[in-house]
């Protein structure tokens, strides 16, 4: 049998081509838009602080921890930003709102942002970064297994109560009478006792000062005024680190030496602090956000505990309190503020 050969004006081939080709000319646009974009996602970012135009330290290192991971704000991930602007009855108001935009994640900082993001949902996902005593302040049922839906990044370094006392008083080794600023929320309780129990080692009294608001703060000066301390201590507490630069003040016309728990106490004009490096807590928590980006249950992630902690020294305010700095303690310092 010998094969048939079409030729180029056979009818029916031209047909079939032509019929193929348009099939093919409709598929196409069917096909793409068959393909979904790719869905960028959303993080709610809620803080009690305002949020100022430049990047605090916290934020900066948050966004960067993002960057190291792919993620381009603007670009491939999305972020909600909410301020309370230091007035935490609004924080439930901004909570419910980002629970509204159906973000996929919360990032929520201290200062009463966590509590109003758990009220609000208990679905969607909340890092949160640096928070005081998570178990104790029941956002977590433990430190391994939170449990729940929140997870991140703890401040919990009660031992660091003592640690500030020891640094004080070496470096000022008159001081007899130390004034402690601390709020009883969190981890307060804890650093509270370790203070307590330094002190009887260093054969220091410590006047005890209640610090939940401006209220509480302005009656702790007043009482300083009047009970007059050799030196001062305030542990970091994110509800009360908006009083730093009142604190700071205080401290200089006073003539106080101080140490506190954060680094911006002393850009503030605090003499010294020692504590955890809070935006490395903020960047870890970048790494949270890409793990429950890609699955991960906020569960079934461990609660860190900070592993870095820095001593910061500002050396202009010891001149002005006529201070030198011993040097076993500038060995140590991290960081010179001049």
């Amino acid at each position: 049998m010998t094969a048939r050969l079409s030729r180029p004006g056979d009818p029916v081939k031209t047909i079939a081509f032509i019929l193929s080709l348009a099939l093919g000319l409709l598929a196409a646009p069917l096909t793409s838009e068959a393909q979904p974009s790719r869905k960028v996602p959303r993080i709610g970012y809620l803080i009690l602080t305002p949020l100022a135009e430049k990047p605090s330290p916290e934020r900066a290192a948050f966004l960067e921890g993002l960057r190291e991971l792919g993620y381009v704000e603007g670009k491939s991930i999305a972020i909600e930003y909410r301020s309370a602007g230091w007035n935490a009855e609004l924080l439930p108001d901004l909570a419910e709102e980002l629970v509204r935009l159906k973000v996929d994640v919360i990032v929520s900082g201290g200062g009463g942002a966590a509590a109003a993001a758990r009220q609000a949902t208990k679905s969607i996902p909340i890092v949160v970064p640096a928070a005081p005593d998570p178990v104790a302040g029941g956002l977590a049922a433990s430190l391994a297994r939170p449990g729940g839906n929140i997870t991140g990044t703890s401040l919990m370094a009660p031992e660091l109560g003592s640690k500030r006392l020891e640094l004080l008083k070496e470096t000022v080794p008159r001081i007899s009478r130390v004034a402690v600023l601390w709020n009883p929320v969190g981890v307060g309780k804890l650093e509270w006792q370790e203070t307590q129990a330094a002190a009887r080692r260093l054969g220091v009294t410590v006047q005890s000062h209640e610090v939940r608001n401006a209220d509480d703060l302005a009656k702790a000066l007043e009482a300083m005024s009047k009970r007059r301390p050799d030196a001062m201590t305030m542990f970091f507490d994110p509800q009360t680190s908006g009083y730093r630069e009142i604190v700071s003040d205080f401290a200089l016309k006073n003539r106080l030496p101080t140490i506190f728990g954060a680094r911006e106490f002393v850009a503030a004009g605090g003499l010294m602090s020692y504590g955890a490096n809070v935006p490395e807590l903020f960047r870890r928590a970048a790494v949270y956000v890409d793990k429950i980006l890609k699955g991960a249950r906020p569960q079934d992630l461990p609660i860190e505990q900070p592993t870095k902690f820095e001593l910061i020294v500002n050396v202009k305010t010891a001149k002005a309190l006529g201070i030198t700095i011993p040097p076993s303690v500038l060995l140590r310092t991290d960081q010179v503020v001049e």
